[in-house]
């Protein structure tokens, strides 16, 4: 089962792991306060495809091509499989580990990254019921 998820291009050092992947959609925001990114204007959201049988090495690409100057992340999924993606950690998530969500979203807040940018949790409510 194939991947979707969202690489921002300006979290990219190395941009040529675009050329790997399938961009499905674009969107530019432009970034807020809230974003906490001031040294850019503007992010480039690339929803992308990624095919099950090059999900692990694509990872490690972008883990690898990610900003080495600033903390940022990116991640892909599909029904079964999360892939949470920082530099020089992936993370590889069973949708249905809370515990494994929290260990990635303590490692993204450890980095400085927002809380609310972290929270990769599927709804919570699934597991509370």
């Amino acid at each position: 089962m194939d991947y979707k998820g969202v690489i921002i291009k300006e979290s990219l050092e190395n941009k040529d792991i675009l050329k790997d992947v399938k961009i499905l959609e674009t969107k530019v925001e432009e970034v807020t306060e809230e974003h906490k990114t001031p040294w850019i204007k503007q992010w480039t959201l690339h929803t992308v495809e990624i095919l099950e049988n090059q999900a692990k090495d694509i990872a490690e690409k972008i883990s690898k091509a990610l900003d080495s100057e600033h903390d940022w992340y990116a991640d892909f999924k599909n029904d079964t499989h999360h892939y949470i993606v920082f530099r020089n950690k992936i993370f590889f998530v069973d949708k249905q580990s809370r515990e494994q969500y929290d260990e990635a979203k303590k490692y993204g807040i450890s980095l400085g990254i927002p809380e609310y940018q972290v929270d990769f949790h599927p709804e919570v409510k699934e597991w509370e019921r």
